[in-house]
């Protein structure tokens, strides 16, 4: 994926968002088999990082990946090209209507993506 270029303001652009097939994509089985949908974008989260489930605080250039799947959103993060997911602390909700999947991604970007601090 590609890394946040500065642009000549100073301002960093948007996160790189990617949906398409495979493991970026929007056409992901999830575990039950079920047809899952999902989003991803490069981030850089603000100075208090990101919650994890898992491991707590993550931090520094993160990939966001949001999940629909069963009438249920969750939010995901890796280090940036790792191999491990991890859960978002509070970062699951329903989501009755699978075309709502790029709105979420969209707010959870714009909340979690804070290059600047």
């Amino acid at each position: 994926m590609a890394e946040h270029a500065v642009t000549e303001a100073g301002a960093a652009p948007a996160p790189k968002q990617t949906s398409g097939a495979g493991a970026d994509g929007d056409a992901d089985a999830g575990a039950s088999g079920g047809g899952a949908l999902s989003r991803t974008a490069d981030i850089v989260p603000g100075p208090g990082g990101v919650m994890t489930d898992e491991v707590g605080v993550v931090t520094g250039e993160l990939t966001l990946r949001t999940e629909y799947a069963n009438g249920q959103v969750a939010l995901r993060v890796q280090y940036r090209e790792a191999d491990e997911w991890y859960a978002v602390t509070g970062g699951r909700a329903p989501l009755a209507d699978p075309a709502g999947l790029d709105a979420v991604h969209a707010i959870a970007v714009g909340l979690l993506h804070r290059p600047e601090g």
